[in-house]
């Protein structure tokens, strides 16, 4: 039995009540946190487990990002200022089509890495169409929460030699299922058609039955991010696209969708009437010009919003600081200064990220039963604020903290990020493999 307790400057829970703890301490037993103790009244030199004190940083629980692409984190810098179109057909598509099997692990390993060291501790992450085996041994291997599943692609008008048959892409992504749906207790499988303009009525209706199989699955695309992308999908369709959606029963509290930046009212109610979850990339909505969604409407209607840094090529980086920062600040000249507040922000970056994935009962918040997925900041720096109020944690998490910010990370109470320093991955290592497979991959698609 593995049984700590560590004792933080403060405790930032991101419960129902967005509880601040301080001379308090977080109790775990091998995967599960077990107490929150107040210290008035215990002695800890009677402790029987180790005890880790940090009385300089706050603990938070650990940061949830529904919308990355691992395979394309070898790509960053690659496919800088083109719009969503052009970058898929210019860059994206052609680059994730020369994967080969090392190429993608090396790819896989140092957007891992990077996550981790960064605070993230879940993800939701949309794979390629070939060798996604590959993706789910690297999630497994490196001790992170995740749903996960390879890129459903039957349709590519944009870059040809970048898709496969409709039965082809079903029959694979249900055996995959069946091979890594649970195989360990921290990954889930999430059905992954890539968006309508890649993907047949067919293999959108037939992948999000195939999820009955697979219960606590989910069913994650892309929607509207792009102008030119949804005129469209409205031509083929004669739909918006939550109308397309909707009319071949896609939407659900099943359903993560990426972006949803250019929708009109009937959409709108389409995801609250649904339960449709929306990803917000501010970011990758930035750099690729895609437009900023309306995410104060959205948390009005009692629409459920996460965040996602999306894949390393679009934004350029996939700190979870960077995209909360960016949803805080890019509404406010739109609809005014007090929106997305800096708790709002943590929320979704915590608890709202749980809830989208369906994972709020197990993650998301420190609170007793829930596991060990928790994160230690130093905040006790020039470049923050020096008054200690609750309000100013979640102002110097959001608007002044960085992945530099992160000294300690746990998944599932297993120590994997220490002064912060990864304890699975050596980063020379990484880069070097990565720099090695990316001259490979790049000479395969100049063949």
């Amino acid at each position: 039995m593995n049984k700590f307790l560590i004792i933080p400057k403060e405790i930032v829970t991101s419960d129902s009540a967005d509880n601040v703890y301080r001379k308090s301490a977080v109790e775990i037993v091998d995967q599960t946190i077990t107490s929150i103790i107040a210290l008035k009244d215990f002695d800890v030199r009677k402790y029987d487990g180790t005890v880790l004190e940090f009385p300089d940083f706050t603990l938070v629980p650990g940061f949830i990002q529904t919308h990355i692409h691992l395979c394309q984190t070898m790509f960053r810098g690659l496919a800088d200022d083109l719009q969503l179109l052009d970058w898929l057909k210019k860059r994206i598509f052609p680059y994730e089509n020369a994967h080969n099997k090392n190429s993608l692990k090396s790819s896989a390993r140092l957007g891992l890495h990077e996550l981790q060291i960064s605070g993230t501790t879940t993800i939701l992450d949309m794979g390629t169409v070939n060798h996604q085996e590959i993706i789910f041994d690297e999630l497994i291997n490196s001790g992170i929460r995740a749903i996960a599943g390879k890129c459903m692609m039957d349709i590519n008008d944009l870059y040809s030699a970048f898709k496969e048959s409709t039965e082809v892409s079903l029959a694979t992504a249900y055996e995959l299922a069946k091979e890594f749906h649970l195989k360990d207790d921290k990954i889930k499988y999430g059905f992954a058609p890539r968006f309508v303009l890649s993907c047949s009525e067919k293999l959108l209706r037939e992948t999000s039955e195939m999820m009955r199989d697979f219960p606590g699955s989910m069913y994650h695309t892309h929607s509207s991010e792009n102008q030119d992308e949804v005129a469209e999908v409205r031509r083929r369709t004669g739909k918006e696209n939550i109308e397309y959606f909707e009319s071949i029963n896609i939407l659900s509290d099943k359903t993560v969708l990426a972006h949803c930046v250019h929708l009109n009212n009937r959409e709108i109610s389409s995801l609250k009437s649904s339960n449709t979850r929306v990803a917000h990339c501010p970011s990758s909505n930035l750099k690729l010009g895609s437009g900023i969604a309306n995410i104060p409407r959205y948390l009005r209607e009692g629409i459920s919003v996460s965040l996602g840094a999306d894949g390393a090529p679009c934004n350029n980086n996939l700190s979870v600081f960077n995209e909360m920062r960016l949803a805080a600040l890019i509404h406010k000249p739109i609809h005014g200064a007090s929106v997305m507040d800096a708790k709002t922000v943590f929320r979704l970056a915590t608890i709202e990220g749980a809830k989208a994935l369906n994972l709020d009962k197990e993650i998301g918040s420190i609170e007793p039963g829930k596991k060990a997925d928790i994160v230690l900041l130093n905040l006790n720096k020039a470049d923050k604020c020096i008054l200690d109020t609750d309000e100013n944690i979640y102002s110097d998490i959001v608007y002044s903290s960085d992945k530099n910010s992160v000294r300690e990370v746990w998944i599932n109470g297993k120590h994997l990020v220490e002064n912060g320093v990864s304890k699975k991955y050596d980063e020379n290592s990484l880069i070097a493999e990565a720099k090695y497979e990316l001259n490979q991959l790049l000479k395969r698609t100049e063949n």
